[in-house]
This record gives C-alpha cells, sequence and structure tokens, in this order.
C-alpha cells in the first residue's frame, strides 16, 4: 500500500495518507506529539466535465453507522455540480464498522485528524483549487465539520496554514464548548432536525448563541418535525443501543483540559478514554430515534448545492 503526501502528480481514485489516532481534542491540543501516526485512506473523484481551471472540493466524513446509501446521493448531486468530492473511509481504515452502541473505537479527534491531513494533501493537487475546499459530515462526521472551524484544532493539524472554505455538518453533535472563542470566518452552514433525540438541536442552539460572539460566520437550518438522518431514506426507527446526548455540555478550558458537569454542582475530567467511559456508566443515555422526511431530505439536497456554489 503506498501512502503518498503529495498529489502533484494529479492523481485520483483511492488515496492513502498518513492521519493520527488522537483519543480526544485534548490529546490534538496537548499531546500532539504522543499521536499513534497510521496510514488512513479516502477516495477522489473528480467531475465528469471539470472546467479548464482548478475546481472545488468537497471532503465528506461519515456518521456513526459509516457510508449509507444517502450520503451517497449528495456526493453524487455535488459531483454533478461541477464539485471534485474526496470521500475519507476513517473506519475502514480502522477495521471499525460502526460505532453506534461504542463511541470510544473511532472519535470525532481521530476524523477531524483524517480530514485535515486530506485538505493538507489535496491543497497539492493541481486540478483542485486549494483555495476552494470545504468539509462536510453527518452527525459524528457532522462534528467534525462544525469544529474543525474552530482555529486552535486548525493550528495543531494544519500549521502551515491551510484552513477549510466551508464547513456543512449535517445534525452534529455540539456539545463541546471551547473557552478559546478563536473561530474561522468561512461560511458554516448547519441543518438539524426539529425533534433530533441524538445530536439535540438544543446544543446547536446554545453552540450557536455563543459563537455569535466570535468571528464565526454561521448559519442554522432547522427542519420541522425532523429526526436524526432526516435526509435517509429509511423509515424512522428505534436505535436501541445507541449512545446518544442529552442537554449536557463538554467544557474546553484555555489549557486544552475537557471537562464536563455530570451532576449539578459535580464536574467531572473528561481527556482520557477512562475518564469518558465512567461518564458512559454513569449518564447511561441510551436510544434515539433515526430516519428520513422527505421535505428534509429534498431541501437539504437542494440547499448544500446552493451553499457550496454560493460560497466556493
Amino acid at each position: 500500500m503506498e501512502v503518498v503526501s503529495d498529489l502533484s502528480d494529479g492523481m485520483s481514485g483511492r488515496i492513502n495518507y498518513m492521519s493520527a489516532s488522537f483519543f480526544e481534542f485534548h490529546h490534538i491540543l496537548c499531546k500532539t506529539e504522543n499521536a499513534v501516526q497510521h496510514p488512513v485512506f479516502g477516495h477522489l473523484t473528480l467531475p465528469q466535465n471539470p472546467a479548464n481551471e482548478p475546481v472545488p472540493c468537497i471532503i465528506a466524513c461519515h456518521g456513526s453507522r459509516g457510508w449509507r446509501e444517502h450520503h451517497e446521493t449528495h456526493m453524487k448531486n455535488w459531483l454533478d455540480a461541477g464539485f471534485a468530492v474526496f470521500k475519507i473511509h476513517s473506519f475502514d481504515s480502522r477495521k471499525i464498522n460502526s460505532i453506534v452502541e461504542d463511541q470510544m473505537m473511532v472519535t470525532h479527534a481521530m476524523m477531524i485528524s483524517d480530514a485535515f491531513q486530506a485538505l493538507n494533501i489535496l491543497c497539492t493537487h493541481p486540478l483542485i483549487d486549494s483555495s476552494k475546499i470545504a468539509v462536510t459530515g453527518w452527525s459524528l462526521g457532522g462534528t467534525v465539520a462544525l469544529y474543525s472551524a474552530w482555529l486552535p484544532i486548525a493550528e495543531k493539524l494544519s500549521p502551515t496554514g491551510n484552513r477549510f472554505a466551508a464547513h456543512l455538518p449535517f445534525y452534529p453533535a455540539a456539545h463541546m464548548r471551547p473557552e478559546e472563542p478563536r473561530w474561522s470566518n468561512s461560511p458554516i452552514l448547519i441543518m438539524h432536525g426539529e425533534i433530533d433525540d441524538y445530536t439535540p438541536l438544543q446544543l446547536v442552539k446554545g453552540l450557536e448563541e455563543n459563537l455569535q460572539r466570535t468571528d464565526a460566520n454561521i448559519e442554522l437550518v432547522v427542519f420541522p418535525e425532523a429526526h436524526h438522518s432526516f435526509d435517509s431514506l429509511e423509515e424512522t426507527h428505534w436505535l436501541e443501543k445507541a449512545i446518544r446526548l442529552d442537554h449536557r455540555t463538554v467544557e474546553i478550558d484555555l489549557e486544552g483540559n475537557m471537562s464536563g458537569e455530570i451532576e449539578p454542582g459535580e464536574r467531572i475530567p473528561l481527556n482520557e478514554p477512562a475518564q469518558r467511559f465512567a461518564a458512559f456508566q454513569r449518564v447511561q443515555n441510551i436510544g434515539a430515534h433515526a430516519g428520513g422526511q422527505q421535505y428534509a431530505r429534498e431541501e437539504s439536497q437542494s440547499r448544500s448545492i446552493e451553499f457550496f456554489s454560493r460560497v466556493l
């Protein structure tokens, strides 16, 4: 398996590149040098009728169940609209199928590393406009698309200065509250379901309110009566063992330490795997709805094309 760090030869298809498996944002911020480096892979697809100049590119990150049919629909739409798409296989690269029932096997910190390292190598591709590379994702991947706009993470993972030109998170977990208020001013469009009980809308609205006091350029679209995975073709169903979020948030202080209020007046550290596992055991937030809604599915597809066409 050939691992590349430069795409100046213009290759497409499967691309193997180096990333790292950070457990939490704490490790990206405070322990970058300790990260386990290893190869991951993605697939780069260029539009069939590209322009005579470099094209914008969309880096796509899957959710907790891996790649699904509705993700493919979005990506086909973007290709048809003239965008290149780089589809990251964060689970397959780590020999994992799903983390619905175990959110510790592959984390948002691991996947955000995959996304930034993809950005860094795609910036060397002669057919891609390095100033017009966006990131998108669904659920877990939506968390990546959202927090990749937080500059302390971007500066650690891309110290050369490469940044995403736009961020499109679908129903992200928006539970982290960084004390450091530095955010990219690249456009962020969040699409979320009104009655999402997996990654609740309440958390997104809370983060949106915080970001309005920063340089962030954020817009939130809420689909009425829509659940998690509103763009899916699946009927709404109950994921009995899914680990979900509630109203509680995770704070990230100026030193990069993470903590959460597990009970009123009781704050616990959340930097390390054992600490997060202990929090899961105490909270026991299990079970959530997921499933598509025709209006939200169709509207999110058209809005995503409009967003990327406007900002890239």
